[in-house]
């Protein structure tokens, strides 16, 4: 591998003009592509196997009407203190609101609220339910603008009148947080490598990197039935690693060049160590996205598989474009001040604060190892009462109109009136199919928990019908789902005694579902990828305990970073100082999601520490002395590493949605807890405490594993015996 790379990376710095117009190439004909395609895209969230969508797929064959895919919304209107809306003032204004809604651009139906039954027992409140005949994606802005338009004139009129619904769900925007992302790791950088233009390159790659994963995700999206989210993943992740990746080439490659290597001689090694270090690295990541697939939900899977491509174009990056770019680069890439040593040699200064850091790890590998230890477990404790959900306007800004339209119909019509439950009856197999559904609404109406249950409304033949059941307690409460486990428990006695079959759907069903089925998929997923990865980092390490401990440690630190979420998110502590104004369930993709993203960064920080370490060992180094060189030359760019990552997820916690603050927050504390605390502390400790014993390998295991050379030492045979392409080690020289 590490032979394989070294040449490439020789061949790539002395075919850079070639190098570099492939790249651009490559990005050009994604950028037409990405321009020419169809701007639609995929938004559709099913998930197969469950109720609430059988139940979904159901209704779209037998009852249409009752599945329309359409955006909606809810004109909520509450009369001043002391009125009710159906005063003649109060009435008139509601209606002529309504008269605009009906039309405006885009709207199927405009339901008047004293048409509809659509006002509050106590009269003070009243929705007029608005249907478009698109989806919310497709919904134009002068669409908008007439629902919001319409709400501002009630609202002149003396009305209390917000919106909820679909119609007014924010489109993703992209842009602000990458910007301030790549602004901070700029910043860092630059103080790393204390070089303009060594600080650059990893920007640049990353970017074109990124440009073509987005630009290809975007070309492909109308094919492939893509969602508007994908080239959001694909652009955090590909900008992460892309950073990343470059970055330790750079480093190494300056590195290099600090031994006397001339510059083609430098970008080979480099890439032929670091490069084999991000290589490894890169699969897993692609592993851990590409994992996705065992949660069985399309819109995820598919996410997945973007991000990982995306990953994939960031690594072929690194080992072609960034040396093909040393090769322009020059002398430039070195700091001043070793650009300006004439004879490019620097003396020896005190230890840098890797190499003091870890030279007191090994004074004290216990202390060090207990302290990071029982720290992130003080942490992950309240992980264990982690309640998983799906957000709706509930949780939203309370100074957001959907989230005052949801307060306005909970306390006019109850908590369970935001998340009505469906049921589809099928009554095929009935010789009364009205008796039956009669039958089953009684059945409901005597189950705990229950508001009120709608007469059942048929479709055109008769033998399929809907029934709505709204529950007492609030969507996001387990005494709805509850609920909706005792309906579907009665499933069974339906068909018996009825012969017809009932099944539970809606979007709070359908939630409900969601967050069981990524629960239920949380440990097939971890001992997917922590498996994989386990046996790719002992090809890698040629050892069984060193990937034991980084999965291990890995662990530790997103149960810890769960238990951060649920300390802050679920039980609001520190709330205000993260601009939470709302606590409630944490969101049930967040725990499969965060292991996903956070194991492939972890293991970057890993593979790029440790096999420095591996390195020294196998050159020679006693275990001790092999951790500190590995600090010495890894510590100061894995931390700038981590520095940038946690900068950038960081950079969403300023979100107004809540989704959004939560997964920057705990991706962002994630990245905290295991680069620094795992990987700086308890790495070392542990690889202190065990010794040689940490680079053991059964010799039975040996023989098995294919020896992938990480560390170089084939390569560096090889060099010692005056390979062909290799230039022989010269004095310390201007570059």
């Amino acid at each position: 591998m590490a032979t394989f790379l070294y040449k490439l990376g020789r061949l790539s710095y002395r075919r850079r003009w070639s190098a570099l117009l492939i790249w651009v190439t490559l990005l050009v004909l994604a950028g037409v592509g990405a321009a020419t395609a169809s701007k639609s895209t995929n938004n559709d969230f099913s998930i197969p196997g469950t109720e609430a969508q059988q139940a979904f797929d159901l209704l779209e064959k037998r009852f249409p009407a009752q599945n329309a895919e359409g955006a909606s919304a809810r004109v909520v209107f509450k009369a001043p203190d002391g009125q009710k809306v159906t005063a003649e003032k109060n009435k008139a204004v509601i209606e002529k609101v309504v008269g605009e809604l009906k039309g405006g651009p885009q709207v199927d139906t405009a339901v008047d609220p004293f048409a509809g039954n659509a006002v509050s027992a106590d009269g003070t409140t009243a929705y007029a339910s608005v249907s478009y005949k698109v989806k919310a994606d497709a919904l134009t802005d002068d669409a908008r603008d007439v629902l919001k338009d319409s709400a501002e004139h009630g609202r002149d009129a003396g009305l209390t009148v917000e919106i909820g619904g679909s119609a007014l769900q924010a489109m993703p925007e992209q842009g602000s947080t990458e910007i301030i992302g790549i602004a901070i790791s700029a910043v860092v950088l630059l103080i790393t490598f204390s070089s303009l233009v060594a600080a650059g390159l990893p920007l640049l790659t990353a970017i074109i990197g990124v440009g073509i994963g987005v630009s290809s995700i975007a070309a492909l999206a109308p094919v492939l039935d893509l969602s508007s989210n994908t080239s959001t993943l694909a652009m955090m992740i590909g900008l992460a690693v892309g950073i990343d990746y470059a970055l330790f080439i750079v480093s190494r490659y300056r590195a290099e060049l600090a031994e006397g290597r001339e510059r083609e001689e430098a970008a080979g090694r480099a890439v032929g160590t670091a490069g084999s270090a991000v290589v490894f690295a890169g699969l897993t990541v692609v592993i851990a996205l590409a994992g996705l697939l065992v949660v069985n939900i399309p819109m995820l899977t598919k996410m997945g598989m973007a991000a990982a491509g995306t990953v994939a174009i960031a690594v072929l990056i690194a080992l072609t474009l960034i040396p093909a770019l040393l090769g322009f680069a020059g002398r430039k890439v070195l700091a001043r001040k070793d650009r300006k040593a004439e004879d490019g040699a620097k003396a020896e200064g005190k230890p840098n604060m890797g190499t003091r850091w870890a030279r007191f790890v090994l004074r004290k590998p216990v202390w060090v190892l207990a302290a990071g230890v029982l720290g992130l477990g003080a942490i992950a404790v309240p992980a264990a009462s982690l309640q998983l959900g799906l957000p709706d306007d509930g949780a939203a800004s309370k100074k957001s109109t959907q989230r005052k339209a949801y307060d306005l119909l909970s306390d006019g019509f109850g908590p369970g009136f935001n998340g009505p439950l469906m049921l589809a009856f099928d009554g095929a197999g009935t010789k009364d199919a009205k008796a039956a559904a009669e039958s089953v609404v009684t059945t409901v109406k005597g189950l705990d928990n229950v508001a009120m249950v709608s007469p059942a409304t048929f479709n055109k033949s008769g033998d399929f019908a809907t029934i709505m059941v709204m529950p007492k307690s609030k969507p996001t409460g387990t005494e709805t789902e509850d609920l909706v486990h005792a309906i579907r428990d009665k499933g069974a006695s339906f068909t018996a005694d009825t012969g017809a079959k009932v099944l539970v759907t809606g979007q709070t069903a359908m939630n409900i579902d969601v967050s069981e089925k990524l629960n239920d998929a949380l440990l097939p997923y971890l001992a997917l990828v922590v498996g994989l990865a386990f046996l790719l980092l002992m090809v890698v390490f040629r050892s069984v305990l060193v990937p034991l401990k980084a999965a291990l440690g890995f662990l530790l630190s997103v149960v810890a970073a769960l238990g951060a979420v649920v300390a802050v998110f679920q039980w609001g502590w520190l709330g205000g100082l993260f601009g939470v104004e709302e606590t409630g369930p944490i969101m049930s993709m967040m725990p499969i999601f965060m292991v996903g993203v956070v194991f492939g960064l972890a293991m970057d920080y890993e593979v790029f520490l440790v096999t420095r370490m591996r390195e020294a060992f196998v050159h020679g180094e006693r275990p001790g002395q092999a951790i500190v060189t590995g600090f010495k030359h890894g510590a100061r760019v894995v931390s700038a590493a981590a520095v940038i990552m946690i900068s950038v997820f960081a950079g969403f916690i300023g979100s107004s949605e809540s989704m959004i603050k939560m997964i920057g927050f705990g991706l962002a504390i994630a990245v905290f807890f295991d680069a620094f605390v795992v990987r700086m502390a308890i790495v070392p400790a542990v690889l202190a405490l065990l010794g040689k014993t940490a680079w053991w390998l059964p010799g039975w295991l040996g023989k098995i594993l294919p020896n992938v050379d990480v560390e170089g030492e084939q390569l560096q045979k090889q060099l010692a015996h005056g390979a062909p392409d290799a230039e022989p080690l010269r004095e310390p020289s201007r570059v």
